[in-house]
C-alpha cells in the first residue's frame, strides 16, 4: 500500500482527505459522491473514479446483492489491498448509521470486486478483536478521516471486512472437489 499512505500522497491529495474528513463535506459526501464516482468510472472504461484522481485512495468498485431487493448494487470504496485480499470499512462517513452496502454483505456475503480493472467473487468476512484493530489503523495511515468518524458514529462499532477470493479452496465451488 506504499503510495497510499496520508504521508506519502501529494501535498493536494492529503489537503483533499483533511477537507473529506470534515463534518459538513462528509455529509454531503455520503449523499452524492458515490454517484460522481460511478459515472466518472464508466465514462473513463474502468480506470479511475472521481474519488481516486481527487485523492489518491486506493477506489475498489464493489458490487452486492441487495439485502431487501435481491437486485445487484454498486458502490466504489476505498480499498486497503493485502495481497488478493482487500479490505474495506464500513465507516459511511462518520454518519450515525451503517451504510447499505454493509447490510448487503451481513445479509449475502458473496460479492463482485473489481481492482484495477481485474473482477474478483469474493466472500465477505467480518472482522473482531486485534485483526479488525489493526485494519482500522492501517485504514487511518491512509485516510485520517476515519479517526474524526469513529468520533462521530461513537454509537456504533463501524465494520471493517475482509473481502476474500472465492472458487479456488478444494472442494469449494470452481475448486476440485
Amino acid at each position: 500500500m506504499a503510495g497510499y499512505d496520508y504521508a506519502q500522497a501529494s501535498r493536494r491529495h492529503r489537503a483533499l482527505r483533511r477537507l473529506g474528513a470534515g463534518r459538513v463535506v462528509a455529509w454531503l459526501a455520503a449523499r452524492i459522491l458515490h454517484r460522481i464516482d460511478n459515472v466518472v468510472y464508466r465514462v473513463s472504461r474502468g480506470r479511475t473514479t472521481f474519488s481516486a484522481a481527487l485523492t489518491g485512495f486506493p477506489v475498489v468498485m464493489l458490487t452486492t446483492t441487495g439485502a431487501r431487493s435481491g437486485l445487484a448494487r454498486t458502490v466504489p470504496l476505498l480499498g486497503l489491498p493485502d495481497g488478493d485480499r482487500v479490505v474495506v470499512i464500513a465507516s459511511n462517513y462518520g454518519q450515525r448509521h451503517h451504510p447499505a452496502w454493509y447490510h448487503n454483505l451481513r445479509t449475502n456475503p458473496r460479492a463482485v470486486l473489481v481492482v484495477a480493472g481485474r473482477r474478483t467473487d469474493v466472500r465477505a468476512r467480518m472482522l473482531a478483536g486485534e485483526e479488525r484493530e489493526r485494519w482500522f489503523r492501517r485504514g487511518a495511515e491512509i485516510n485520517p478521516g476515519w479517526v474524526q468518524y469513529r468520533q462521530r458514529a461513537a454509537n456504533r462499532e463501524i465494520p471493517v471486512i475482509m473481502l476474500e477470493p472465492v472458487g479456488t479452496e478444494p472442494g469449494g465451488p470452481g475448486g476440485p472437489g
